[in-house]
């Protein structure tokens, strides 16, 4: 047995008050005179041995009240097996989960109402010189110190829903970096949440300083569905032309989902509405088509509706829609007439000529699509800037030189994984074949002729064998244009130069489609959303700021200033954990808007899965402990789990009992009694 206030048995010493008191009975005795002394004697030696019973169990009833009273105040317990230590200070750190999730309603009301009660619960249990941490899905840095009993219920009331959701491990990583710097402390660590399957499956290390709890708290199963993604197919936007989004829809229930509402809107316009139904554990993609869109950045927002689940309901999307797109065309020092006279005319594309020899390369990531052609010896240093600017995402269609340099062209090609010219064919050769399953030819032919008038060429250059997409193919097999997925971006190669002296493929009518296909497809566009919990760096265009130019991210009042990085000519924003909103957000440079960056939740929220009592069992380690989430108080719980078996309110009901027992004792133990009766038997043979 051990005591959790061991100070109080010092109050013992109380005893001998009760003891003393007994020794000296000042009581005063009032003298009766008899004539005969005889029958008197008798009298009071039996007066004398029942009194002095009567007096002993008295004293012995004071006694042992007043004993189990110190010993009720000194609290004893029969430990149990926590770390808990009585006496000694502990350190007891409280996650709180505040996700979406917690909005959940269960009969006692939200979930996170139920766990910040439960939090309250379990610092009562603790001694008033306990220290306390209270910890959320926020990561706030206010919530790294420890707080007292009243201070951690007043933070506790401040908690809200927050958009970020963190791991098991994670968790408790956390607890462990402010409970660690405590030195010789007891530690023990409480976790309050649903335990959404996304939360980990993995088990927790054991770590022999601190004692996890888990408080499991029980929802309702629900039906969701939610967006997890869109994209356009298109990478280049024009002013007008019709658009064509994709939408990934996630049905998370174990049961179908029907006739589930879906509107898009752009700019606060709607333009598309849909009804979709999704079978249970399931993704659906379709298709929404739109247009109409004027020059700039647009404002995307695809709602849904789909009740009780209303979190994850909206998805924010962004893109430009471009007035001009530049292309940049590198050529050995002589104009191409033929790429000039495509790009020409069309106004949309505003081509950029210059030499091999004078490209800039800090400005390679403003182009799109790079047209490299007659060039006959590629530099080692553009090699190495056209491989950055492919792999970030770039395209580059490359028209070998009818003299190139097969090593320099060997040299670039091969680092971006695309075959290269390897030797001259002086032969006749027809192309023989084109892929229609390649994007490139998609919505560019209404029907496709039994026999097409297809390129030929004179003389061409075999290219290496590599995993290419063919776009045309010669009769013999070899390919004739092929197209090449690279890092982020694509390459694609033809086996002939624009010349006549090799072939008609710059005069052909599928050459000009083809190219402005090529244009459309290409892009290093801003990304159409970001995660909000992503700590991975934001890439957009390229920003020069200075001490008085700042850039910041604008939402409504919300003003927050990321940190800016210049890095491979561009522009790199990092918001470590300044984001907790989703939405649409203006990156702003002074008072000018360079970007909309749209934010949405990772979705993981969305799966309204639980683990199951056994599956937490298995997360934690030997000295972890899983307790249940009753509408039993959570304080007894605790204190039978930390301190064992308390016996201070059985002290308390053993004082009372021999409290009243002295008390009976007082009242009805007579001693007076039995001497008058002694007395008047010898008053009547008298």
């Amino acid at each position: 047995m051990q005591f959790l206030y061991p100070a109080f048995l010092f109050a013992l010493a109380s005893l001998a008050i009760p003891v003393v008191i007994h020794l000296f009975n000042f009581r005063r005795y009032q003298k009766v005179y008899f004539s005969n002394v005889q029958f008197l004697k008798e009298i009071q030696e039996q007066q004398a041995s029942r009194r002095n019973l009567r007096e002993r169990l008295i004293l012995a009833s004071r006694l042992l009240a007043l004993t189990f009273l110190v010993l009720a105040f000194a609290r004893p317990f029969i430990p149990g097996k926590s770390t808990a230590v009585a006496g000694k200070q502990n350190l007891i750190s409280i996650f709180v989960d505040n996700s979406y999730s917690m909005q959940t309603l269960n009969r006692e009301g939200s979930l996170l109402d139920e766990a910040k009660q439960k939090a309250k619960e379990i610092v009562s249990a603790y001694g008033i010189n306990d220290r306390f941490q209270l910890l959320t899905q926020d990561f706030e840095g206010r919530h790294q110190r420890l707080l007292s009993r009243d201070e951690f219920n007043s933070a506790v009331d401040e908690v809200k829903i927050s958009a970020q959701s963190r791991n098991l491990q994670q968790i408790i990583s956390r607890q462990q970096d402010l409970l660690d710097m405590q030195g010789n402390t007891e530690v023990l660590s409480y976790i309050i949440s649903d335990f959404q399957k996304n939360i980990g499956t993995k088990p927790i290390p054991a770590n022999k300083n601190i004692t996890v709890n888990l408080v499991q708290l029980k929802a309702n199963l629900l039906p969701n569905v939610a967006v997890d993604s869109v994209w356009l197919l298109s990478a280049v936007h024009r002013p007008g032309e019709a658009e064509k989004m994709v939408v990934r829809l996630h049905n998370y229930a174990d049961e179908q989902a029907q006739n589930i509402p879906l509107k898009l809107m752009i700019n606060g316009k709607q333009k598309a509405l849909g009804s979709y139904s999704i079978k249970s554990r399931s993704v659906q993609n379709d298709t929404l088509s739109f247009s109409g869109l004027e020059a700039g950045w647009q404002r995307g927002e695809i709602e849904l509706q789909d009740n009780p689940i209303t979190f994850d309901n909206r998805f924010y999307f962004s893109f430009n829609v471009k007035q001009q797109m530049p292309v940049l065309l590198i050529d050995g020092g002589t104009e191409n007439n033929y790429l000039k006279a495509i790009f020409g005319s069309d106004k949309f594309f505003q081509a950029t000529r210059v030499p091999d020899g004078n490209v800039n390369y800090a400005g390679l990531n403003t182009y799109p699509l790079i047209v490299l052609s007659d060039v006959k010896s590629i530099s080692t240093g553009l090699a190495q800037q056209l491989k950055t600017y492919v792999d970030k995402g770039g395209t580059l269609a490359v028209f070998p030189a009818a003299d190139a340099d097969m090593a320099s062209y060997r040299l670039l090609l091969q680092s971006v994984n695309a075959a290269y010219p390897e030797k001259l064919v002086k032969a006749d050769a027809k192309v023989s074949a084109i892929n229609l399953q390649n994007k490139v030819f998609k919505n560019i032919f209404e029907a496709i002729p039994q026999n097409p008038d297809l390129p030929v060429a004179k003389q061409y250059f075999t290219l290496s064998t590599a995993n290419a997409e063919t776009i045309m193919k010669l009769a013999d097999g070899q390919p004739f244009w092929a197209g090449y997925k690279s890092g982020k971006g694509n390459v694609y190669v033809a086996a002939v130069p624009l010349n006549d002296d090799f072939s008609n493929l710059q005069r052909h009518a599928m050459f000009v489609p083809i190219m402005f296909r090529i244009a459309l497809l290409s892009g290093q566009d801003t990304p159409l959303f970001y995660k909000l919990d992503s700590n991975e760096g934001i890439e957009t265009l390229p920003l020069q700021t200075t001490e008085k130019q700042i850039v910041t991210l604008v939402k409504g009042q919300q003003k927050i200033i990321p940190d800016v990085r210049q890095q491979d000519g561009g522009t790199v924003l990092y918001l470590p954990g300044q984001l907790q909103e989703t939405g649409l957000y203006e990156l702003k440079k002074q008072d000018s808007t360079a970007a909309i960056l749209a934010f949405n939740d990772n979705r993981s929220e969305s799966d309204m899965s639980y683990l199951s009592a056994a599956e937490l069992k298995t997360l934690l380690p030997q000295t972890g402990t899983l307790l249940p989430a009753t509408n039993a108080s959570l304080k007894s719980i605790i204190n039978d789990t930390n301190y064992g078996m308390q016996l201070w309110k059985l002290c308390i009901i053993l004082a009372l009992v021999f409290l009243a027992a002295e008390i009976l004792l007082i009242r009805f133990y007579k001693t007076d009694s039995v001497a008058a009766n002694r007395t008047s038997s010898p008053q009547t043979t008298h």
